[in-house]
């Protein structure tokens, strides 16, 4: 087993909204995941960022 870092999609059309986990490389974008390591959003907020949050200690 082989565990990679990715994003799994939520949200809803043209809306997206990624959580970054931890997952089995063998698993599809939106299976099985082991941990929630995070949230990105692609779009820009009202301050005109992207934002994104991770749990460094976790990713260690």
């Amino acid at each position: 087993m082989a565990v990679r870092i990715r994003f799994s999609r939520l949200g809803c059309r043209h809306r997206p909204f990624y959580r970054v986990v931890a997952a089995d490389s063998r698993s599809p974008r939106n299976g099985k995941q082991l941990e929630v390591l995070g949230h990105y959003d692609p779009l820009p907020g009202e301050d005109g960022g992207k934002r994104m949050g991770l749990k460094f200690d976790r990713l260690k």
